[in-house]
């Protein structure tokens, strides 16, 4: 039997379930508007790469507007919805430990992700008026959680915790830790 010493609530679950604020969640998004254009930009890379090697030709976003914008706009659709649909998170979100839920805490679907996504696009649209719910309402939703019935919530893995005590057989200075559990 394996002994796996356990931190304290305070450490595990901290703010978990609670409505994330503005700040986390302006973070969240800007950190993966610049993961999804740093991979949209590395695509565009590759493409101009193999089409030269094929074609002798150079292709430019400047020549190919449109395209571009169209390629673009459904990446980034693509990028946001099948993140939400299979983990609740995007790549942001998770860094961040934030999850998009349905109002009552479940899981979303992937029709919820798609409504959400194609709410954040209107959200946009609207010249980030639709953002306002997440600073004055108590639940802290946007115009695109009210379209696909999601909220953000806080989502520290208490798990993840729990790894770095397992790594350490004491405490600073040789404390034994304050709890162990019997696995």
């Amino acid at each position: 039997m394996t002994t796996v010493p356990v931190p304290s609530a305070a450490l595990t679950v901290g703010r978990q379930g609670n409505y994330a604020g503005a700040v986390s969640r302006l973070a969240a998004f800007a950190a993966d508007v610049g993961a999804s254009w740093g991979l949209y930009t590395l695509g565009v890379a590759l493409l101009n790469a193999a089409l030269k090697l094929v074609s002798g030709h150079s292709f430019t976003l400047s020549n190919h507007q449109l395209p571009a914008f169209i390629v673009l706009t459904l990446w980034e659709f693509l990028y946001f919805t099948y993140q939400w649909a299979v983990s609740g998170k995007t790549l942001g979100m998770a860094i961040l430990g934030l999850q998009v839920v349905t109002r009552e805490g479940a899981p979303i679907s992937g029709r919820q992700a798609v409504f959400r996504t194609v709410g954040l696009g209107l959200t946009l649209l609207t010249a980030g008026i639709g953002f306002l719910g997440i600073v004055y309402q108590r639940d802290r939703r946007a115009l695109n959680d009210f379209i696909a019935g999601t909220a953000v919530v806080y989502d520290w893995d208490a798990r993840a915790a729990r790894l770095r005590w397992i790594a350490r057989k004491e405490g600073p200075a040789g404390i034994p830790p304050p709890q162990e559990r019997r696995v």
